[in-house]
């Protein structure tokens, strides 16, 4: 959470706040709000979710292969977390400062991230109540995530 929040402060993205919801026993949730151009009238409210945790740290998930060391077999190379969508909080992020600087008009931008998405998401819906307040009511839902049903 401290090297994301370092690098979104980075950015200075005009109009951004932040909030953390953390309720005890749960992990947190955090919520980066960047407030609509002010020349937007009528404006959307966009929502963008991702997640900062990684896999957990656990035995070895295939027979060969580290919870924490990349191996390469052939030409593939293996490694827990190497694509798990942590982008999100950096490619919004900066994609929204790339607009600014070109002056481009934009809508209320909520990015939401969860810490829990390894671990089965089981206090989001909770967070996310708690959060309703910041978070408002999407017009649009992003989902910087993806999943697999397997390992192959």
């Amino acid at each position: 959470m401290e090297c994301v929040d370092a690098y979104i402060n980075k950015l200075e993205i005009k109009g951004l706040t932040r909030k953390v919801y953390q309720p005890e026993g749960m992990n947190p949730l955090i919520t980066y709000v960047i407030e609509p151009t002010e020349d937007k009238p009528e404006t959307k409210n966009i929502l963008m979710y991702g997640h900062l945790d990684k896999m957990p740290y656990e035995e070895a998930w295939d027979e060969g292969l580290s919870p924490t060391e990349p191996v390469i077999k052939g030409d593939l190379m293996f490694g827990r977390g190497a694509a798990d969508d942590g982008f999100a909080p950096f490619s919004c992020m900066l994609a929204i400062k790339a607009a600014q600087l070109q002056g481009a008009s934009l809508p209320r931008l909520v990015l939401v991230l969860e810490s829990e998405e390894e671990s089965g998401s089981e206090f989001l819906t909770q967070l996310l109540q708690l959060a309703e307040d910041t978070i408002k009511v999407p017009d649009i839902l992003f989902c910087m995530d993806s999943g697999c049903l397997d390992y192959k």
